[in-house]
């Protein structure tokens, strides 16, 4: 799940892009706010107090402990306190007002991302991509015929984990958040395929564990 990994490390670094965009004085009053406000780092959702917002990414989302432990050193950096969870999540911790600049910074972010993604020579099948306001739905307009003889099909996984960590930081309840990616073509209209994260996402990977475990009962002779 390289590319699983690389992607979610790069919207990590927008989100903590988007924490640092203000000045050093602002961010200290946050922090004062941050360490007034209640621990509730256990709670799998983001939590919304009087005065913080809670967000929990769940375990799932690290490759491994050396991954998990650079996303706390690299939060911790720009001043946003991580609390490190017994089940493998983190628990980020913020003012009201930083969460809203984050998530206005996540959203432009996203709208740029999927329009650099239209537009890129890269994907030469792709010609259009529409969302929902929550991005929790897409639909990737093709050319069919380019689309089957290419790797554009890269592009859904991509929409797929975006949407996830969208939903995560407004407030969707892990254990609920779901993104469809429809891939239908041009001309007919016809839907190509669709793809349901994170249910398929976890079945890829039970796939691939199952892969390795016959490929590791062959023996030579």
């Amino acid at each position: 799940m390289v590319k699983k990994l690389l992607f979610f490390l790069l919207l990590i670094s927008l989100f903590l892009a988007a924490c640092g965009g203000n000045d050093e004085e602002k961010a200290k009053q946050d922090n004062t706010k941050k360490d007034n406000g209640d621990d509730n780092s256990k709670q799998v959702e983001v939590d919304k107090g009087l005065l913080n917002v809670e967000i929990t990414l769940p375990a799932s989302f690290f490759e491994s402990d050396e991954d998990r432990d650079s996303t706390m050193a690299e939060a911790e950096k720009d001043g946003i306190k991580v609390t490190k969870n017994e089940d493998g999540s983190l628990t980020y911790k913020m003012s009201k007002n930083k969460h809203k600049e984050v998530m206005k910074e996540i959203k432009r972010d996203m709208v740029a991302s999927i329009d650099e993604i239209k537009n890129s020579e890269d994907y030469v099948s792709i010609q259009d991509i529409t969302h929902n306001d929550s991005f929790s739905e897409f639909n990737m307009i093709v050319d069919k015929a380019k689309y089957e003889n290419s790797f554009d099909s890269f592009a859904v996984f991509g929409l797929g984990i975006a949407g996830m960590y969208y939903q995560l930081f407004s407030g969707v309840d892990p254990e609920e958040y779901q993104v469809k990616i429809q891939v239908q073509d041009a001309a007919t209209k016809e839907i190509l395929s669709e793809v349901i994260y994170p249910d398929d996402l976890e079945e890829m990977e039970e796939e691939q564990q199952d892969d390795k475990g016959h490929s590791g009962t062959h023996t030579g002779g």
